[in-house]
């Protein structure tokens, strides 16, 4: 092996080492604060029985799913390990269902808010334990059947045609959509949900900013919930970019070269993939005043002294 190939390996070693260090630190930060949340959720009969704390722990489990498949796929693209078409598929696929469940959640959780907003009298009973129940099988469902929809299409494809059940490349989204059709499904049905999903938010929101006028509206209410539902909006957005992240870095891999290509694709993955799984935890665990006191006093490991929390 000549000093130039031997200094190239290394070179390429080293970007993986970093690359992994770099992405990898502030996952495992996001999976801590997440299953902190996750934990206090559970712990407490008021969060178990309330229909709001029970969509938030349906949104954060959906979330640190998949934030651990993504991570997952990230990992074996930067090791260049390559995976068979059907293990790439049942991954690609749960990335897909996790994703349909965090955007029909957010509109849920959205429109839970509007009615406790602008209906406060009706809320308990139309926002109801068994109602909230139904609303998630609904969302899990109905993504269930999207996904049973792309197994579908992908069962379709002729994979006797290839040379190799074994990919050549690494497994991504883009390297499974072999058929023009699948990949116009897929397109799709992102864009509904994206699209379904930002109207409930937005609407909810412009409700709610309407209701705060009223005379007869809690105003402290209102601007809280107002300022919840902005934020979903910014998570909705940060979740949809990571969706198109790659055609973005495609585009921009034609300007851009080198380390600063590389620094690029690290901050695009943190940025867009790690830190919108993590936004949910930050929403709720911080701004809620009922669930921040357990909620710190788990994400400090329950040390002794650090906080006396009675709910």
């Amino acid at each position: 092996m000549s000093n130039a190939t031997l200094i190239h390996t290394r070179q390429q070693l080293l970007e993986r080492v970093l690359i992994c260090i770099l992405t990898t630190v502030p996952c495992f930060v996001c999976l801590f604060i997440n299953c902190a949340l996750l934990f206090t959720l559970r712990s407490k009969p008021l969060f178990r029985d309330t229909s709001r704390y029970i969509l938030l722990y349906n949104l954060l489990f959906a979330d640190t799913a998949l934030l651990v498949q993504n991570h997952l796929m990230y990992i074996l693209a930067v090791c260049r390990i390559t995976l068979t078409y059907p293990v790439c598929g049942v991954l690609t696929m749960l990335a897909n269902l996790t994703t349909a469940i965090c955007f029909l959640t957010l509109a849920v959780m959205s429109l839970e808010r509007y009615v406790a907003v602008c209906y406060p009298l009706r809320h308990t009973t139309i926002i109801t334990i068994r109602n909230t129940e139904v609303a998630i099988i609904v969302v899990w469902a109905f993504s269930a059947l999207s996904i049973l929809t792309r197994v579908t299409l992908l069962l379709n494809l002729q994979f006797e045609k290839l040379q190799s059940l074994q990919m050549k490349y690494f497994c991504g989204k883009e390297s499974i959509l072999l058929d023009p059709m699948l990949d116009l499904y897929d397109t799709s049905i992102t864009y509904c949900l994206f699209g379904s999903t930002g109207v409930a938010v937005s609407c909810s929101y412009i409700g709610v900013i309407i209701a705060a006028r009223s005379a007869s509206t809690d105003k402290a209410s209102a601007r809280k919930a107002a300022n919840t539902l902005l934020l979903h909006l910014v998570q909705l957005g940060l979740s949809f970019f990571s969706t198109i992240r790659n055609p973005i870095l495609i585009a921009i891999s034609q300007v851009l070269e080198g380390i600063t290509l590389l620094y690029m694709q690290i901050f695009f993955y943190v940025y867009f993939n790690i830190f919108p799984r993590c936004l949910t935890s930050l929403i709720y665990g911080i701004r809620d005043q009922t669930i921040r006191p357990l909620f710190v006093y788990n994400l400090c490991c329950q040390c002794r002294g650090s906080l006396s929390v009675t709910l």
